[in-house]
This record gives structure tokens, sequence and C-alpha cells, in this order.
């Protein structure tokens, strides 16, 4: 793997895997335009052809460097989907886009029509589930490129209603566990659909019979890469049981029901910036203050596991923490006010055997030595840079800027080599997914401002 090469180009400017960061830019600018359809950015052109949630919001996170309004167009296009129960949907449907384009589509989910007590939007279509909380966050950092803007443009009066219904509705019909952490029930809500993590839970779903659907995924991306039938069959199983409850999370008896670490300390983060958010408005900010420490001090009480150096998901169905170590165990790093000890566990790990890859600087996806590692598999070891995003941010977030740097120089000189890759396999370095990745552009413009 080519590594950071620490020359300049012939203007005397850095340079990142012989890519100059004038060029780097203009690479991530490109991507992000030729994503771009007109209201929002698809994630690639080929395996993800409509707008996904947490996909938009880093988007919006990379394209405030280059120009706020746009950035702001990205998550009010996604935000005019929000059903009125305060979900975000993971997917917002393209109708130019033909059916068979993607699966599960349209007339799989139905939204809708299935989805019209639960406060489905009448269009445009979307799925019933959602992904990772990341979008207030993303408001407050796209109103601070441009706080003149944002307010002509009420961006944040505008945003902030539509914020804090999304997260209510995380905090009191997703509290599945009670124990004040939002589950998830599908493994495509925590973002990281197959990760090792799901295996025993979703061992419990009777897949849907092969026959019953086709899979459009394998069209643009390598079987090796992806999902395997038999779990494509248990995803297509727990949807559909989800839109047979009418997407109704107080009727719904899901199979799958999980806390993530992942997912909740991204909505604790979240809070923060709706904090933020309130005392710009001239609003109350405690009510979001109180609830990022209690989400911090659920995070440690019922997900951290000390023996381990990292946090787990918690299994609702057993009340037990799931043995796996992934990455999503890391990311609650982004937390101001976990405990000083936990920090220098966390940092531990990251040092560690399981999470110090041979082939990147990124942070693998699964423990390098975990049973269930595979390098190229989706989610099941493969190296992403959104996850190494947010791990930068939580290193700067506790002042451990040596290691931020290091992930930084990492990313960068991985994006440029890899053509703005999806995701890169970590014992090799290679390229692996989709090309041209949105996210993986979009934060890439971000750590180039960034030190």
């Amino acid at each position: 793997m080519t590594s950071l090469l620490d020359r300049a180009d012939r203007a005397g400017r850095p340079a990142y895997a012989d890519i100059s960061v004038p060029a780097l830019r203009r690479g991530a600018a490109r991507v992000l335009t030729g994503n771009w359809t007109g209201a929002s950015t698809v994630p690639s052109r080929t395996l993800y052809p409509h707008q996904w949630s947490w996909d938009s919001a880093f988007v919006a996170i990379g394209l405030r460097h280059l120009s706020a309004h746009r950035a702001q167009r990205e998550l009010e296009s996604l935000f005019a989907a929000q059903w009125a129960d305060g979900r975000i949907p993971h997917i917002v449907f393209n109708p130019a886009v033909p059916e068979d384009a993607y699966f599960p589509s349209p007339d799989f989910w139905r939204s809708s029509r299935a989805g019209r007590a639960a406060g489905a939007p009448a269009a445009p279509e979307t799925s019933g589930i959602v992904q990772p909380p990341v979008h207030a966050l993303a408001a407050w950092l796209v109103h601070r490129a441009d706080p003149d803007l944002s307010r002509r443009h009420r961006f944040l009066d505008r945003a902030y209603p539509r914020l804090t219904a999304w997260h209510d509705y995380l905090l009191t019909r997703r509290d599945l566990g009670g124990g004040g952490l939002a589950a998830v029930v599908h493994p495509w809500e925590p973002g990281t659909d197959n990760s090792p993590c799901w295996d025993r839970a979703l061992a419990r779903v009777d897949p849907a019979p092969p026959d019953t659907f086709r899979r459009a995924d394998l069209d643009h991306g390598h079987p090796r890469d992806r999902p395997t039938d038999l779990d494509y069959g248990r995803y297509v199983r727990l949807a559909a049981d989800y839109r047979e409850a009418g997407y109704d999370d107080r009727a719904a008896r899901p199979a799958f029901a999980v806390e993530d670490p992942c997912f909740n300390a991204l909505l604790a983060v979240g809070e923060h910036a709706l904090a933020a958010t309130a005392r710009a408005l001239g609003r109350d900010d405690a009510p979001h203050t109180a609830r990022a420490d209690a989400l911090t001090r659920h995070l440690v009480d019922r997900l951290w596991d000390a023996e381990a150096g990292l946090f787990r998901v918690r299994d609702l169905r057993t009340d037990d923490l799931v043995e796996e170590r992934a990455v999503t165990g890391l990311v609650p790093l982004l937390l101001p006010h976990v405990p000083p000890g936990v920090v220098q566990a966390l940092r531990g790990t990251l040092a560690g055997p399981g999470f110090a890859a041979p082939g990147t600087r990124l942070v693998p996806s699964y423990d390098l030595t975990g049973p269930a590692f595979d390098p190229q598999r989706y989610w099941r070891g493969p190296a992403w840079f959104n996850t190494a995003w947010l791990i930068h941010r939580g290193l700067r977030t506790h002042g451990l800027d040596a290691d931020a740097a290091r992930l930084r120089q990492g990313f960068l000189a991985e994006a440029g080599r890899s053509g703005f890759a999806e995701y890169v396999d970590p014992v090799t370095g290679e390229a692996r997914g989709a090309r041209h990745f949105s996210w993986t552009a979009a934060l890439t413009l971000d750590l180039l401002r960034s030190r």
C-alpha cells in the first residue's frame, strides 16, 4: 500500500499518496458534483441510486466547504421526507429511477400506504426504517460554515423542530429496552449492515424464501464483497414484518432489537449540537444538555465492557452483551463527557492488535483477530472512511491530537489513492466497494480543512 508521502508537489504543497492537496480537493469536488441529482446527492451512481439518510448528513458536512447553500439543500431535501411521528427514513426514493434499479424498492416498502398510520408522507416514497442520527451535528456544522447565509435562509429555524422531533421519536418510541437508549430493529438501521455483531440476533430470524426477491446489489457489487443470500433473506423478512405491522413501533414485535453504541453515541452528540442550536436561536438549551448527559451515562452503564476495552452491542431479546468487537464500540470516543478511564481504554484498543490494521491507517470495521473477520465482506472487516472520520473527531475531542493527525493523514492518503472508494481491505489496503463514493469525498473535503 502507498502510505502518506512526506514530500511536496512542484508548488511546494503537501501531497497525499502522490496527489497534491489542490488535486485532492478538486477530485473530491468532482465526485460530489457527479453524484448530485439537483436536489440531493446519491452515495454512488451505480450501487446506491437514491438518497440515503446518514450519507446525506455526511455529504452536507463536506459540502459546506464548497457551498453552504447546497449543504442546506442536501439536508432539507431529506427533512422533506420526514414522517409525522418524527422518524427520518433511511432511503428517500427518486421517482425518476427505475423500480428494479435497487431492492428493496418503493413497491416493497409501500411507505405511503403501509406507513400511513405512522405518518409517512404521501410523497415521496421512502423506506420505513431509519439510520444513525448524524443530522443534528451536520445541521449545526452547516450553519457554522456561513452563519449569515443560514440566518437569511432561516435554516436553523426550520431545521430545529424537525431535528427535535427526530430525536424525540428515537428516545421515546425506540427505547425498547427501557434503559434510556434507542434500539434499532433492523441491521440496516445502525448503518453497519452485516456486522458480525448482528449474527446471533439474526440467527433467530426465518429468512424470506430466495424466490420472493431479486438482489439488485449484485448487479454492481461482487458477491464476495456483499452480504450472503441467507443474510439478505433475513433482512427482507425483518423489513416485511415491520411493514406488515404498519411500521408501528408499539404494535411491532421485532425479532431483531439491539442497542448499538455508535447509533446512541451519535444521538448524544446530536443532542449537544441541538443545545448549541437552541442557544443560537435564543432558546433554552438545558433539555438537550440533560439528554446528552443521560445518554452518555446510559451508554457507559449498559454497553461499556472494561475488560474488552470498548462498548458492545446489547441484544434486547436476551438482555446481554454481544461478544463481537466492532468499530461501533469505538465511536463513543466522540462524547465529551465519557470518563477519562474509558477514553484511555478506547485509545489502547485502537492501537492494539484488533484494530491496528497492517494495510491502512483507517480502522477496521471488525476485530482483526475475531472469529468472523473477513477483510473483504461488507462491514465484516473492511475499513470505512466515515467511521474513521468519527473516530478522528473523537480523538480531537479528547485532545489526542497526535493520534488524530496520524488518522487524518492516513485517511487523506487512502482517499486519494483509492479513487474515493467506499471502503478498503484492512490487510492489503486494496480499494473495495463502489468508487467515487460521496461520503468519502465529502469527508475528505472536511479533513482537508482541519488539522
